[in-house]
């Protein structure tokens, strides 16, 4: 099993461990001085105090005190983790839209971050790489669409390297954009980036502004295959045009 743990990291170095833990899918443990706030059906608070918090891949987050084995606040499975600093604090949050909820930890001092890949006692088949899901794109482009041609893997763009590239069966561009897991909007901004990238490589008029701006004739297409995303993410790629493909980096046997 892989294992990254820092201790006492700075706000900054704890937010960089965290992004990296939540793309390979960890198991994310956070020890430190903190306040917890709920929004959603109801409302709470808990003032600052040492805890454990535990951010799970499936979107579970949990908050345990010294005190009994229930975690005093919790989010369900298919809620979505994000970080970032904000007013000298570490933010951590799980959200879900349906219903509504928010959970947010606000830590003023992190003691211990640890992420894990734990697997096993599951009944579940565990996915391959990113590079698995190249492969099984690469020799079988239908599985994005019919008449997909895929043309360079790991283009480089002023956005970084596109996943794979290629075009469809009208000969306009497709950036494909890989996840091996559920993922959430911050995957469809990644691709949109891409796609951007791209037009103004091609020499293409994008009027459409800042990350969440609408595109109404994209001249480059944007897909994001993944085994699932969130609703938030599904939103997303439909405000911008672009296409999920929902395909496990393995195959079923």
């Amino acid at each position: 099993m892989t294992v990254t743990s820092v201790h006492d990291p700075s706000h900054r170095e704890a937010l960089w461990e965290l992004e990296d833990a939540f793309e390979r899918g960890d198991l994310v443990s956070l020890f430190g001085r903190c306040t917890v706030s709920y929004e959603g059906r109801a409302a709470s608070d808990l003032g600052a105090g040492d805890r454990l918090l535990v951010l799970k891949p499936d979107g579970a987050a949990l908050v345990h005190t010294d005190e009994g084995r229930q975690p005093v606040n919790w989010q369900p499975p298919g809620s979505e983790h994000r970080a970032a600093v904000r007013e000298g604090r570490l933010r951590v949050r799980s959200t879900r839209s349906n219903p509504d909820e928010t959970l947010t930890v606000r830590f003023s001092d992190v003691h211990q971050l640890s992420g894990m890949a734990v697997t096993g006692g599951r009944d579940l088949t565990l996915h391959g790489s990113e590079e698995d899901l190249r492969t099984r794109i690469l020799e079988r482009p239908e599985l994005v669409e019919d008449g997909f041609e895929p043309r360079e893997t790991e283009r480089p763009s002023s956005a970084g390297p596109m996943d794979v590239f290629g075009v469809d069966a009208d000969g306009t561009p497709v950036v494909v954009e890989l996840k091996r897991r559920r993922v959430g909007p911050d995957a469809v901004g990644q691709l949109a980036r891409y796609v951007r990238a791209l037009r103004k490589e091609l020499g293409v008029d994008d009027t459409a502004g800042g990350d969440d701006a609408d595109d109404d004739a994209p001249a480059v297409r944007g897909v994001l295959v993944a085994p699932s995303v969130t609703d938030r993410a599904a939103e997303r790629l439909a405000d911008r045009g672009f296409d999920h493909v929902a395909l496990d980096p393995t195959p079923e046997e």
